[in-house]
């Protein structure tokens, strides 16, 4: 073939059109397909849902509910509500307990797996354990734990304690103790695995220096480690505080918010308001008080998932 017949050639190759990629709409079509399931339902049921709630709220619904519009009116009734105020001082009480012994417990659990003790997989599955029972269930154990008749003060009086008291679910001045024990023994062990898998992607280089410069193990984990793992303590935080404003079956299954109103909860308030008041604009309103305190949470994780990260 000569030098001309060769050009010919490769100007016609030029000339033909090329495949034109599909346009980023219709890429990966199957998996599009495939979440409109999913997609519709978090905009029909939950979007939806919340809007109508927010939207009910500004209304004077009372059984069924009505478009009369009241303006904030339900909302300066909540808090003008002495149970309601009750209600948020328990959860203030009991949500700072929860944060505070739920991070340090499980911190310290982390630690000391994190030394890789022998049998970590049984530990790790002991721990993690109650995790996976429903709250309903949590309560009603830990109602048999300190129920006074057969619980733990029956069995150590019977032991010999014979003047020993504790019976924190039936008295008033210290029943959200007896509440917090049994949040603390089923979230523990989840934040404990968050802690653990944060541990466990610090570098070893880091522990090896720290022990060559002499420094103590716990001052490397005050100083060094602690400061590096903030991404996994603020994930663990907002776990713990969105399930400290909605807690509401381990109350019921343990103290259905008694003695009196002493451990009564602002999930239990919006129960009530919706189905034993038949009052739904003070029930919506509450629940839309508890969805902006849930935001309010949400805030400082979505900032540094993405906000830190586009900074960086």
């Amino acid at each position: 073939m000569s030098v001309t017949d060769r050009e010919n050639t490769a100007g016609a190759l030029v000339r033909e059109p090329v495949a034109r990629r599909p346009s980023r709409l219709f890429r990966n079509m199957s998996g599009k397909i495939a979440s409109i399931p999913m997609v519709f339902t978090t905009l029909v049921i939950f979007v939806g849902c919340t809007l109508w709630t927010v939207l009910y709220s500004f209304t004077g619904s009372g059984m069924l509910p009505r478009l009369n519009f009241v303006g904030l009116d339900q909302y300066e009734r909540l808090w003008g509500s002495a149970r309601w105020m009750n209600a948020i001082e328990n959860l203030a009480i009991f949500g700072v307990l929860s944060l505070v012994f739920t991070i340090v417990i499980g911190f310290f659990l982390a630690t000391l797996l994190d030394r890789k003790v022998r049998g970590e997989d049984a530990f790790r599955t002991i721990f993690l354990y109650p995790f996976a029972l429903s709250f309903i269930v949590t309560g009603l154990v830990w109602q048999w734990i300190l129920n006074p008749d057969f619980g733990v003060q029956q069995v150590l009086r019977d032991l010999g304690w014979e003047s020993f008291a504790f019976n924190p679910l039936h008295d008033a001045e210290i029943v959200l103790y007896g509440l917090l024990i049994a949040g603390l023994w089923q979230g523990t062990g989840l934040i404990m695995c968050i802690m653990l898998a944060g541990l466990r992607g610090i570098d070893e280089d880091i522990w090896k220096a720290a022990r060559v410069d002499g420094i103590a193990t716990w001052k490397t984990y005050v100083v060094i480690i602690i400061p590096m793992m903030k991404p996994v303590f603020v994930t663990a935080l907002v776990l713990i505080a969105s399930g400290i404003i909605k807690v509401y079956d381990l109350v019921i299954a343990q103290t259905s918010g008694g003695p009196g109103l002493a451990s009564d909860m602002p999930a239990i308030y919006v129960m009530q308001q919706l189905f034993g008041a038949q009052n739904l604009g003070q029930g919506f309103a509450a629940s839309t008080m508890m969805l902006v305190s849930v935001v309010i949470i949400l805030i400082p994780w979505a900032y540094l998932e993405f906000g830190g990260k586009k900074r960086g």
